[in-house]
Order: C-alpha cells, then structure tokens, then sequence
C-alpha cells in the first residue's frame, strides 16, 4: 500500500479510488466531468452551493466529504474556482482516442496563454512531459482564480493536477 496523504502531503491513488468524488471511466469519456479529490473531513460546502445542477452532494453536516451525482454533472466549471482547497479538475476523455483535457483552478502569475507548451505535474509535482494549453478563463467572478485547460494524453488525465511554465 502506497503511502497517503498524511504521510506524504498528496493523495495517493487508493484513496483517490475510495473518494466519493471520483466519476467512473465512461463517465468521463461522455464529456467533461468534475473530479472532487476532497478527502479530509473539513467544514467547507461552497462546491456544493455553486453548482447549478445539485450534482455535488455535502448535506446538512458540512464536514462530510461532497459526493459526485455524475450523471447530473455538465461539466460546467462553476465548483473549480470557489474550492478554496483547490481540490476540484474538470477531465474530459472524450475528444479522441489519445488525448483528454483536464482544466485546473490556477492562481499565480504570470498566466499561461493559449496555445503555450508547458509542462504537466502529477499530485506530487512531478513532471510528466510537455502539454499545450488550450483555454485560460478568467473572470471578476471567479475572484483571482483563473481556470486553465490543458490537453494531455488519455493516460495522464487522471494523473495531471498542475503545471508548469517552461519561460
């Protein structure tokens, strides 16, 4: 068994596999998903106040973990930038074969533009290779959050969780 996140300060994959906020395989093969990698037992609901579709379940006790409805999710990115944790992606495996999208709440600067190569980092920021960017969205709204989406390959998109600029 893998250390956690206690330990290492990331989660690990096993309890990623037990996290409510995981949407299965085909799930994220339909179209774009939210993926909630929240585990701890904090009191923190805004997930769940954002989202527009009630696919995103705290309950009454805000300390519980939020739970996915995967099928009510559209992919719409409203949870991404309230996480104050940043605990929240968007993955979407259904574009090609080989390629997915994963979009990422990000708050330094400078930002990334459309179109740059920069390099993608898994949970323990380690690199996994060069990706391109293909959208940075940033609104008043989304209060200093930007969402960047970058394309990688099918195999890193539940893997990737941050990047790197190569300027």
């Amino acid at each position: 068994m893998s250390k956690g996140m206690s330990e290492t300060g990331y989660l690990s994959d096993e309890e990623l596999d037990n996290g409510p906020g995981i949407p299965s395989e085909g799930r994220r093969r339909r179209g774009p998903v939210a993926v909630l990698e929240c585990i701890q037992d904090i009191p923190c609901n805004p997930c769940e106040a954002s989202c527009p579709e009630g696919a995103i379940q705290v309950g009454e006790d805000i300390t519980n973990l939020p739970h996915l409805l995967e099928e009510k999710c559209i992919g719409c990115q409203s949870c991404l930038p309230v996480c104050p944790g940043q605990a929240i992606f968007l993955v979407d495996e259904s574009s090609t074969e080989d390629v997915s999208r994963v979009t990422m709440p990000y708050e330094f600067l400078p930002l990334p533009e459309k179109e740059e190569t920069v390099i993608a980092l898994d949970r323990a920021g380690q690199e996994l290779g060069d990706t391109t960017v293909i959208r940075v969205r940033k609104t008043d709204k989304m209060d200093h959050t930007a969402l960047v989406t970058i394309e990688v390959p099918k195999e890193w998109s539940m893997r990737t969780r941050a990047f790197k600029l190569k300027r």
